[in-house]
């Protein structure tokens, strides 16, 4: 082989070893940053994601919490409002209050005790037994034997007003003893004031 042949062939073999030696590292460097970059996307798809289901859950969690405390305190609310409205039953001809009627009024006390602008009304009745004007005073002593518990328990007297319907205002119209037991009785009506829940 001449010298220029041998020359040329050498120079070819080395511009194809060239060639073979930096196709590699020119196709490595894309390849990389191409099966790198999904990942990194991936991960912060799933960051935000798990982001936005944690804030939700917390959304949930406090709307739930806040639903649950007036659900709580409506309860408390209706519990003070039936203590507080719980009819007080009288034996025939008494003002005298019965183990039943102190054990009701009793209840009546925190619940104007932690509601101090609420007012009521003490209405007394009697059956349909005994002249109109007797059953009108017997109501009245009704009221206010009713009163004068609540007052001795702390109550403000400005805060309980009374008032007797006698025999007019009858919760049963039959005429037997089971209806004339229910006529016998104090009722409470609440007059004034916003009606809160007891606290514990």
């Amino acid at each position: 082989m001449t010298r220029p042949r041998t020359l040329a062939a050498a120079a070819a073999i080395a511009l194809a070893g060239v060639a073979c030696h930096k196709a590699p590292v020119t196709n490595a460097t894309p390849a990389v940053a191409t099966a790198s970059q999904p990942n990194n996307d991936d991960a912060r798809d799933r960051a935000r994601r798990d982001s936005i289901a944690r804030a939700d859950a917390a959304r949930r969690d406090s709307i739930a919490r806040a639903d649950a405390a007036r659900r709580a305190a409506a309860d408390r609310e209706a519990a003070a409002r039936s203590a507080l409205t719980a009819t007080v039953y009288f034996e025939f001809d008494q003002d005298a209050l019965t183990a039943d009627a102190t054990s009701r009024l009793e209840a009546k006390v925190p619940v104007m005790q932690q509601n101090r602008d609420v007012k009521i009304r003490v209405e007394g009745n009697t059956d349909e037994r005994g002249s109109d004007e007797y059953n009108l005073a017997l109501g009245q002593r009704r009221a206010a034997a009713a009163r004068r518990f609540l007052v001795s328990r702390g109550i403000d007297e400005a805060r309980i007003e009374t008032v007797s319907y006698g025999e007019e205002r009858p919760a049963c119209g039959d005429h037997d003893e089971s209806c004339w037991g229910k006529n016998r009785r104090d009722q409470f009506v609440v007059t004034a004031g916003r009606m809160m829940g007891t606290q514990p």
